[in-house]
Formats: structure tokens, C-alpha cells, sequence
């Protein structure tokens, strides 16, 4: 049905609103890299009778992407799925500094036909995924639904060609078309193996080109960076006696981020001096000793530092609102301090450096195998290519 635009729009913010969506559309029309490429023709309609709605109920500029306006419209006009294309209208205006903020919708997730949603409650609650994965999963298989109903193409008929040129379309970089690649071998053995669905295991077949510089040494701290390191902490503040505390338990245990931010007061025990780690990436839960250092660091951010609250994991906010602190929290402070230091480092070298010292004691592979938490061996044997001590020794006659 052919949509009837008044003829005017009838003042200025509507003026700015017809423009906003034509240049929106134009860009992802010729941007061969954006994802709602394929949804143009969509998207075109949904913002249409967007402009149109406003032209109706007079929206004004500072109200058109407000929560409040996409409830209205929805519920006036009756357009469903209209979220993503207000959404992807909204950030490219506030990325070109033309509105304060993008569209915000609480719990706003892309709603996908019953198979994929089966799929990701079979991640949820039969493999116990985390909600992270689960939503670059749906973010994945969304791109993918979309292909498939451009091109027509049934999930039943499914060939490695389709999903080879669906993966080309991704124009970015290596590591995360891997992911890609990963979150989308998962729902074709889901596909295949639980639901019957292919006469054929596709996942097995989607695979990437040859790579040959995939070994690199990681990245650690010499003894005399730890040094500065660790002399250049400050405890001035709740934050710096915190990140004190995330410092020592990435270098003297080797946690990663994810596993700092989530520790919990029920996992520690100072009268044994172990801290139990029950998330870690192999899912089997891990105590290890905590040396006295790391101890006095993490009872002093008790003590002191923590803020008072009901909540039981160690590291939260220190602003309110009070909550525990993520993952990324962790990296950007622990990353803030080395900066500060004068060294070009992130939280991971914490953890390499951890596992340098483990090879420089004698461990063996096996057992930096499990005190890393890696899910197999292969993991930890990128640690052997960073024992250089006595190869630096030896041609550069240098002393770490």
C-alpha cells in the first residue's frame, strides 16, 4: 500500500527529521561494511512512517527519539519490529552530533523466528552460556536471518556456498570473523544434530582460510617493570586501594578480568589464605593460595575502601549507584595504572607475567594448564615461545 506524505512538512524540526532519514538512508545504502545494508528497503518503510506519525502528532526535535515517542508510535501506528531502524537512525545522528543521545529501549533485544529462539535458550539453559555470548549469538543470527530472507533461502536447503558468501559480507577483521564464524558453526550443529533440520553437518565445512602467524609470544612484564609497577601504586583513594587489590590478584594468580570481577566475600578465606574461583573458563571451579601480599591488598580494600552494602561480590562501584564491577571495569583500571606507570601494558600482561613465572620455577606445561584455567593444552603452550631469558642472555647480553 502506497504511503500519502503530506505534501509540507510543516516546520523546521519536521524538515530536519525528512532530511536526517534521507541522508541515513543514502550512507547505509552505500556503505558496503554497514549491517543494515540489507534491510534498506525495510527500513525505508518503518522511517517513513515514522516521518509521517510526526508530521501527524507535531513531534518536536528534542522529543523523536525518546522512549516515550517509540512506545506512541508503535502503539498508533501499529508498525512492528521497528526498533533496530530508529535505533540505527538515532546513533548515526548522534554520531554526527546532531542529537544529545540515541534511542534508548529497556530490555531491547532483536526478536528472531522460533528456531534461532529455540537455539538460544538451548544455549542459556542446556549449555549454560553466558548472557554476553548469548547476545553476540543473536546479533550473528540475525545478520543471518536477514541474508537468508533477502536471498530467499530456506534453512532446510542450506549449502556451504550460501553461508561462505553470507560470511563475506563481514568486512572486518580477522579475529572477529573467527567469532563469527563460531557463534554460526554452533547453530548449524544445533541445526543438524538436535533438530534434524540439515541432511547434512555444514559446521564442520565453515572454515577459514589458511593462517600462518597464528603463534605470538603474549606479552609479559620484566622484573624490573613489575618493580616499577608495583613501587608506583597509589592508596590516596577508595579507587586507588581498589585497583591496588585487582593489581595483585591479576599478577600474583593470574585471573583474568572477568574472573576479578567476579569474586565474591564467600570465596575468600583469610584464616587459610586461599581464594576459591568458581567461574573460571572451564567451568570447574579452582581454590588457590593467596600469597600474603595479595591478602593485606584485598583486606585493605575491605576494610577501608569498599563501600557499605548488602552486596557480596568484593569489587563495586564507588559512586552510587553501588553495584559490583564488570569485567571491562577491571581492564580500564588495572590499564589506567600502567599507563600512569609509563608502561605500554594492559591487564593480560599481568596474567602472562604470571605464567612467565611459572616456567621460570620449573612448572610443567600441565600444571600451567590448570592453574591458568585454560580448556586445553594447546592454550598454554603459547606460554613456552615467552621462556627468552637465556636466548636474550646469550645473543644481547641483556639482563631482565
Amino acid at each position: 500500500m502506497n504511503k500519502q506524505i503530506p505534501h509540507e512538512v510543516p516546520n523546521k524540526d519536521l524538515r530536519m527529521l525528512a532530511g536526517a532519514i534521507l541522508d541515513y538512508l543514502c550512507q547505509i545504502n552505500s556503505d558496503t561494511q554497514h549491517s543494515a545494508r540489507r534491510n534498506v528497503g525495510r527500513f525505508t518503510g518503518i522511517l517513513t512512517d515514522f516521518l509521517i506519525y510526526s508530521i501527524r502528532q507535531d513531534v518536536a526535535w528534542k522529543d523523536m527519539f525518546t522512549f516515550d515517542t517509540f512506545i506512541k508510535f508503535r502503539n498508533k501506528t501499529g508498525v512492528k519490529k521497528a526498533a533496530r531502524a530508529l535505533i540505527g537512525l538515532s546513533v548515526y545522528l548522534h554520531d554526527n552530533g546532531r542529537i544529545r543521545a540515541p534511542l534508548q529501549i529497556p530490555n531491547y533485544q532483536i526478536q528472531l523466528p522460533d528456531i534461532y529462539e529455540q537455539y538460544l535458550c538451548y544455549l542459556e539453559q542446556a549449555k549454560a552460556v553466558s548472557k554476553g555470548l548469548i547476545k553476540g549469538t543473536r546479533r550473528v543470527l540475525a545478520f543471518f536471518h536477514d541474508y537468508l530472507e533477502t536471498n530467499k533461502i530456506d534453512l532446510s536447503a542450506l549449502k556451504i556456498e550460501h553461508l561462505d558468501r553470507f560470511m563475506a559480507e563481514f568486512k572486518v577483521a580477522q579475529s572477529t570473523r573467527k567469532t563469527y564464524r563460531h557463534y554460526l558453526r554452533g547453530f548449524l550443529k544445533y541445526l543438524y544434530y538436535e533438530k534434524k533440520i540439515l541432511r547434512k553437518d555444514l559446521a564442520s565445512l565453515l572454515v577459514g582460510a589458511p593462517r600462518f602467524d597464528q603463534v605470538k609470544p603474549p606479552k609479559f612484564l620484566r622484573p624490573r617493570e613489575v618493580e616499577t609497577l608495583f613501587s608506583s601504586l597509589k592508596l590516596a583513594t577508595d579507587t586507588d586501594v581498589r585497583t591496588c587489590a585487582m593489581v595483585y590478584l591479576a599478577y600474583t594468580l593470574g585471573l583474568r578480568p572477568i574472573e576479578i570481577s567476579k569474586i565474591t566475600l564467600d570465596d575468600i578465606s583469610f584464616s587459610e589464605g586461599t581464594l576459591r574461583v568458581p567461574d573460571t573458563k572451564t567451568k570447574n571451579p579452582v581454590v588457590l593460595p593467596l600469597p600474603e601480599m595479595t591478602v593485606k591488598a584485598i583486606a585493605a580494600y575491605v576494610t577501608t575502601a569498599r563501600p557499605q552494602a548488602p552486596l557480596r561480590q568484593l569489587f563495586l562501584t564507588c559512586q552510587n549507584p553501588i553495584r559490583p564491577v564488570s569485567a571491562n571495569t577491571v581492564v580500564y583500571y588495572i590499564g589506567k595504572v600502567m599507563k600512569e606507570t609509563g608502561l605500554s601494558s594492559s591487564a593480560y600482561w599481568l596474567r602472562h607475567t604470571y605464567a612467565q613465572n611459572l616456567l621460570k620455577i620449573g612448572r610443567s606445561i600441565f600444571e600451567i594448564k590448570e592453574m591458568l584455567g585454560h580448556q586445553n593444552i594447546q592454550s598454554s603452550q603459547a606460554y613456552l615461545h615467552i621462556d627468552t631469558e637465556l636466548m636474550r642472555k646469550v645473543l644481547f647480553d641483556e639482563i631482565l
